[in-house]
């Protein structure tokens, strides 16, 4: 698999779906409904990138941006497939390459950096901010899926008669601004600042419908904070999300 820093013509269909219908002024003005969704009823907002990829800073800028929003559930994942060009992303894991992969077998574009998928099911090309507003607007919307509670040791997914089988994924990420300097490859002597950057993504099991309370891992890394995703399938939608 070669990296490509654009999208096909497939994808490009993907982000006029994305935007057609929709209101493309930056999501800082909130839609109808909006200041319903908080830390309990995030958008998600996933971003695929590599520290080897010269496109990628400005999509890690778009997501610095939006970091601190409480409406929106910003990740970072680093993919593996740029580091045999020069640069090892100090942050990518074959875990993370393997979710872009399932993405893109659901049919939500293309494996390619920098690619944003917003609720599981917007794929959005990671150098339009317009699009990825826009995309994060339409996701504004009553939750199909169930309530997470939580407590410090597990988690609780209640019934709900719709978002069911799905699984339940454990999501740790590191909130803080991290300034990596580049030693080679394309982004070579750049020292390039992230935020959210994912460090653990767990499978919990999953959830059929029924209330069901699942234990939380250890956590490897201080300093870390996390988050849980209800998702039908192998990239599919996300049906229900919380910051923990």
């Amino acid at each position: 698999m070669q990296p490509r820093k654009h999208f096909a013509i497939a994808l490009a269909g993907c982000v006029i779906f994305v935007l057609s219908g929709c209101d493309t002024s930056k999501a800082s003005s909130l839609p109808k409904g909006a200041a319903q969704t908080s830390s309990r009823n995030p958008v998600v907002v996933e971003l695929f990138q590599s520290q080897g990829c010269s496109s990628c800073p400005p999509a890690n800028a778009d997501l610095n941006a939006i970091a601190d929003r409480r409406d929106v559930l910003a990740l970072s994942f680093a993919v593996t497939y740029w580091d045999r060009l020069g640069w090892k992303d100090t942050f990518a894991s074959p875990l993370f390459t393997a979710r872009q992969e399932a993405y893109a077998r659901a049919g939500r574009g293309e494996v390619a950096t920098p690619e944003f998928i917003v609720n599981g099911e917007a794929a959005v090309l990671g150098t339009n901010r317009s699009a990825l507003d826009a995309a994060i607007a339409r996701g504004f919307a009553p939750a199909p899926g169930p309530t997470i509670s939580a407590n410090p040791s597990s988690v609780r997914i209640e019934a709900a008669a719709r978002g069911a089988p799905a699984t339940v994924w454990l999501v740790r990420y590191d909130p803080r601004t991290r300034q990596v300097p580049i030693r080679a490859g394309e982004n070579g002597g750049r020292t390039l600042p992230h935020r959210n950057i994912v460090r653990e993504l767990i499978r919990l099991g999953d959830w059929t419908g029924q209330a069901a309370t699942f234990p939380l891992a250890p956590q490897r890394e201080a300093g870390l904070v996390s988050a849980i995703l209800v998702q039908r399938g192998s990239g599919g939608p996300i049906v229900a999300a919380r910051k923990l």
